[in-house]
Order: structure tokens, then C-alpha cells, then sequence
């Protein structure tokens, strides 16, 4: 790849820019701050900023939402401390859905065999009744089947059925180059 060669200008950002400068700013006040904030205040600034957030909505301290106007909860979702969304394309969480903490739902990856390294962008959805435990990772594309469960630290790149159980991290090698 030659990163010199990268151009993100196609992108939508889903947003004006002076909305996302505001959305930082309230991220820093009331979801990265050194005091206590309750959940309700950040579920207002969400929903202020264009998030759909159904009731009984808990948020914990740490929570980074990229852009909320492409995030959608339903009823009794929790989100644990230090959660990650990167939700450059939309990210629609089903009812009592639990996000441990520091779990990592990224709806955006680069074309690393393009030269130019272009950005691709996919939503992510979380149907009624999951659980996604600490430190896992939900990339691109990803649906979880209603009532899944994702265990602690795994890796989910495809799309899981209902009702099913995945776990671990292990890396497997998917391609290698001949040279090496």
C-alpha cells in the first residue's frame, strides 16, 4: 500500500462539521470526564445529537461514540465503561442488550490490497437479547443473532445465528505471499 496515495474526501461524515466539533466537545464533559456523570445525562446528549435511545438505557463512564446520529438502542441496553462504537455507518443495537466493557463495535476497515488503501464502511447490528463481553471485537458488517453471546476478548468478522455462543481470539493465518 502507499499511504501517500489515501483520500478519504468521499466519505460522509453524516454530519455538518461545526455538529461533530459540538459532539467533542460534549464527549469530553460528560463521557470522558474526571467526575461522575450520570447515565441519563448521557442518553440526553445522545439523543440531543441524533441518537435513537430507547428507555431504561444505562451508559457508563468512558463510552466513545464516533458519531451518534448513526447510533440506534433499544429498550434496557447497557453499555459498559470504556465501550467503543465507531460508527461510521449505522450501529442498531437490539432490547436488553448488554456491551461490556471495553468491548469494541468498529463498523469501518481500509481495502489494505488497494494501493490506496480505501476506507470501507458497513453496518453493525445487535439483535434482542445478546451479550457482548469485555474486550471483544464486532467489525464490519457483523449482524449477532438474537440471544447470542460473544465471550470475553473474541473476535467476531462474520455474522452469527441466533442463540449461538462464540468465544476466543486465536489469530489464524488467512493468506501468506509466496516470497515469504
Amino acid at each position: 500500500m502507499d499511504l501517500s496515495r489515501y483520500d478519504a474526501s468521499g466519505f460522509d461524515r453524516g454530519a455538518a462539521w461545526w455538529k461533530e466539533a459540538l459532539w467533542r466537545l460534549c464527549q469530553g464533559l460528560f463521557f470522558q470526564p474526571l467526575w461522575h456523570v450520570p447515565s441519563p445525562v448521557r442518553v440526553f446528549w445522545l439523543r440531543l445529537f441524533g441518537a435513537k435511545i430507547g428507555r431504561a438505557v444505562v451508559i457508563r463512564a468512558g463510552v466513545n461514540i464516533h458519531f451518534p446520529w448513526r447510533l440506534e438502542l433499544g429498550d434496557h441496553v447497557w453499555l459498559g465503561e470504556e465501550v467503543m462504537i465507531n460508527s461510521l455507518a449505522p450501529v442498531r443495537i437490539g432490547s436488553q442488550v448488554c456491551i461490556s466493557q471495553r468491548a469494541f463495535l468498529c463498523t469501518g476497515s481500509h481495502a489494505y490490497e488497494r494501493e490506496t488503501f480505501d476506507l470501507v464502511t458497513q453496518p453493525i447490528t445487535v439483535e434482542d437479547g445478546c451479550w457482548v463481553a469485555a474486550m471483544a471485537f464486532v467489525g464490519p458488517g457483523v449482524t449477532l443473532g438474537k440471544g447470542s453471546v460473544v465471550g470475553a476478548g473474541a473476535v467476531v468478522m462474520k455474522s452469527i445465528p441466533a442463540g449461538s455462543q462464540v468465544r476466543s481470539a486465536a489469530a489464524v493465518v488467512v493468506k501468506q505471499d509466496a516470497g515469504e
